[in-house]
């Protein structure tokens, strides 16, 4: 089990995802009060690992998925949650990653 927690920034609405191998594929599990991540994670109950990590074929079903649900692109929940399926998947180490954001003359 690999898990992740997200805090997305101003707007506050913190995320934890849970991922789990069950054979080829990564099942998932999302908790996040904001509404389209909510929306998003009900059609991502998994995914399979080798499609996540590139953007051969269609793509990650991550990002189409939030791309489908969610209004704002800077989102860090759709980052956080390939990072959950990597590591659990023997993709990736896991490492905290980071964003730290500052206003110039500040």
């Amino acid at each position: 089990m690999a898990k992740t927690v997200i805090d997305p920034g101003i707007c506050g609405f913190m995320a934890e995802v849970v991922a789990t191998m069950n054979g080829d594929m990564c099942s998932l599990e999302i908790t996040c009060d904001c509404e389209p991540i909510q929306k998003m994670a009900e059609e991502l109950p998994q995914v399979d690992p080798m499609t996540e990590i590139g953007f051969h074929g269609d793509g990650p079903l991550t990002l189409r998925m939030f791309a489908k649900h969610c209004p704002h692109p800077s989102c860090p929940v759709p980052a956080g949650i390939l990072k959950a399926v990597e590591v659990e998947a023997g993709l990736a180490l896991a490492k905290d990653a980071s964003i730290k954001v500052t206003k110039a003359n500040e």
